[in-house]
Formats: C-alpha cells, structure tokens, sequence
C-alpha cells in the first residue's frame, strides 16, 4: 500500500503563499565576496534566514538558532516511542545565484496548466515544444509558477526551502505520522560554491542528510562531477600604442588567446550526461594585466587531473607566444559523492523506498553540477539529492511545477516515516 499523503486545500494554499514570499524575498549571493572569505557573502540573505528562523521557532521546533554565518538550524522532535530512531538531516540553500537578478521577483501563476505557450514579460516565452519537462506537466490541473521575465523565479533553491517547511509543518500538525527526529539547515552562499564552508557541524547530531536541491519529477541524485575552480592571471607590458612594435605585451589578447585554446566540444553547450567541460565565467582586465575564470567540471578524479594540466599548458603556451607571463590557481569546490554513496547504501535505500511509497519510480541521474550535500558527504555525512520541481535553472526562464513541488513534499513526509520502520 502506498505511502499517501494529500495536503488539504488549505495547506496547499499555505504551502504556495510560502514559495511566493520566499522568491519575492531577495537573498542573491556575491560570488567575488565568497571568494575573498566573507559569509554570508550578501547581507539580503540574513533577511530569508530571519524569516525562516521566525517559521521555525513559530512551529515549535527546539534549538531553533540562526548563526553568525547565516545558517539557519532547527530540530524536531521525535514521535512519542520513536525517540531511539537515528536522525537524519534536511538541507536546501536560501540563496540565488548572481548570474541572473534575484532582485524583485515577480512571480507569475500558470493555473491549469494545458499546454499552452507561457509568457513570462514581454521577451520571455517557455514553448511546451521547445521543453519536454514543460510538455509533461500539460493537462494535468498543474500550476506553473515563472518569474515576470525581468529576473530569475528563484525556485532553486526556494522551492526546496518551501518543501521542507511543507513537511515540517505537516509533521507538526498531525502527530498520527511516526517520525525520528529530523534536523534541519538552511544555508547560505551554495551558489558561489561556499555553502558548507562554516556549516555548524557542532549542532548537527545526524549521520546522514538529504538535500532538496534537485530538479524534474523523479530524479534521485547521488553521483555528481569532481569541481574546480581555476584562475589564470596574464600579465603583459604597456607602452605607448605609437610606438608599441615589439616592445608592448596585451594581457587581454593573451586573455583572449587562452580562451580560443579551450576544446570547444567541451563546453558546458556542447556536453552533456557523463561528459565534463570547461566554462569561461569570466574575462577581465587589460593591456597590463588580465583574468580569466574557469570552472573545470569532471565525473572522474583522472579526467579532472587532465583538464587541470591542459589549462596549465596552454596558459604556459600563452605566456612563451606573446612574451608576457601567466600565473594559475587551482582552487577545488567539491567532489564526487558516488564513492561515500555506495559505502552507505542504506541512506539511498530509504529515500529510493521512499520514493515508491509516493508513487514515483526514482530516476537516478548524474548532477551536472553540486549540491551542499556533494560538500556534507566529503565531510563524512551522506546526503543524496532531492528533486524540488523547478526547472531551468539560473536563467530567466526557470519555473517550477506546483505538482511536483507537492509530490516533493509527499516523499519528505515517507522518508520520515521509513525509517522508523525497523
């Protein structure tokens, strides 16, 4: 028999007024202030952990505390005679990303949702067509939340947020289902690549943790690429552009250069699956100085090593070609999580379950990118990846499906329930 859980009309409302505020309420990271060390990089992101910490104290959870570094922790309590049940750990990120403006988020409701074209703004159209993900949700009585074309939604990772909470205040308000005790942490700065940096392991008491940080209907992820982050600084010689044969160095054509060298069949548009890349990010600077950043993306640790080693020949290249000098840093963001996943199977087992329970035969799919938990699991804690129902991430064209953001909450609310099951 299935794990059913229906969320009442009300608690439906409830769940879809949260998801609002939380998009509305602008949290976007600073990638450049991460880097340098500060968190949480943005102050706006104190104001979403305010608000949560608000929720979470309003709930009843115990040792409900917002760090100085902006994490937000709380814990819920175990159903009577369930006190011995191991806990496990819930996490989603409050930030956005800074690619894309977080700031004033209009969101749009889709309602009904039967096919057609979506206008989110003027020059922002989502085309079922165009979108399998989009088509899928077609005649199904679903919602589609998108932004107004202006910004991003913010549904990665709000929608994750807005789950949680879902299932928190689901668990709080109908004590017939068993639970252990659940811990949870909202965290900041994941988008820039630092969101465990300061992550209040002193708190946490759980052994394994679940992010809610995925994307379509059924994924279950517990694989994800090796992450570094590469700077390559040229510097060149200026002089006067008159008179400049043979004497002047342009860091920026070096710069420029440098680029062209990259494989262009390993670009981020250009691969897909198992395959890694290498993503320009950014490029600035000028004659005298110049800096390209990078993030180098590989499933396997030997296929990292050479991506690293071809960066440094060909800034090496660079440099010996147009007589000026080239510096790299390698700085590394996260790694595979599959080693840490197959060595604790039951944690993946209890979600898979989980996600049956709830109807959903989970899909399991490479992230093509990181979680909080790729950084938790190298810390010792394994914490696979939860779909949430958005979609299109990191752009203007991202939105989230109601259904599945509910369908989300159903498999939270089973994997409480799982394992207290001996």
């Amino acid at each position: 028999m299935l794990g059913t859980f229906s969320l009442s009309d009300s608690e439906q409302q409830v769940m879809l007024n949260r998801f609002l505020q939380y998009v509305r309420t602008y949290s976007e990271s600073n990638s450049s202030q991460a880097d340098s060390g500060l968190q949480p990089s943005s102050e706006c992101q104190r104001d979403m952990a305010s608000l949560l910490k608000k929720e979470l104290t309003d709930l009843g959870l115990k040792d409900v505390v917002t760090t100085e570094k902006c994490y937000t922790y709380a814990r819920l309590e175990a159903s009577a005679g369930f006190e011995d049940i191991p806990p496990f750990c819930l996490l989603s990120h409050i930030d956005t990303v800074d690619e894309v403006s977080g700031k004033d988020v209009k969101p749009l409701l889709h309602e009904h949702y039967d096919g057609r074209i979506l206008h989110a703004g003027k020059e922002i159209s989502l085309d079922p067509e165009k979108d399998s993900q989009l088509r899928e949700c077609a005649g199904k009585d679903d919602t589609i939340i998108t932004s107004s074309g202006d910004t991003l939604l913010g549904a990665d990772d709000k929608a994750g947020v807005t789950e949680i909470m879902t299932a928190l205040t689901y668990l709080t308000s109908h004590p017939e289902v068993p639970h252990g005790p659940i811990e949870v942490i909202f965290s900041p700065d994941e988008e820039t690549g630092h969101g465990m940096d300061n992550v209040p392991l002193n708190l946490l008491k759980s052994k394994m943790a679940y992010t809610v940080d995925g994307g379509c209907l059924g994924e279950l992820e517990t694989e994800c690429f090796n992450a570094y982050k590469s700077d390559i600084t040229f510097t060149g010689h200026s002089v006067h552009t008159g008179s400049a044969r043979g004497i002047l160095v342009n860091a920026a054509v070096m710069a420029s250069y440098f680029v062209s060298m990259l494989p262009r069949h390993q670009a981020p548009e250009t691969t897909d699956g198992y395959q890694g890349f290498y993503a320009v990010m950014e490029i600035s600077g000028g004659i005298e100085k110049a800096k390209v950043s990078l993030l180098l993306r590989d499933f396997t640790l030997k296929g990292m090593e050479e991506k690293k080693v071809f960066v440094d020949k060909a800034a090496e290249t660079t440099a010996l070609s147009f007589g000026g000098k080239a510096r790299v840093s390698h700085t590394m963001q996260y790694l595979n999580m599959k080693k840490q996943m197959d060595e604790n199977p039951l944690v993946v087992e209890k979600l898979s379950s989980a996600y049956r329970q709830s109807g959903i035969e989970p899909v399991f799919i490479p992230i093509r990118g990181g979680t909080d938990g790729s950084r938790l699991t190298e810390m010792g804690i394994p914490t696979p990846n939860i779909f949430t129902g958005g979609h299109n991430f990191h752009s203007r064209t991202e939105w989230a499906s109601f259904n599945q953001m509910k369908k989300a909450v159903e498999v939270l609310l089973n994997l409480a329930v799982e394992w207290t099951k001996r």
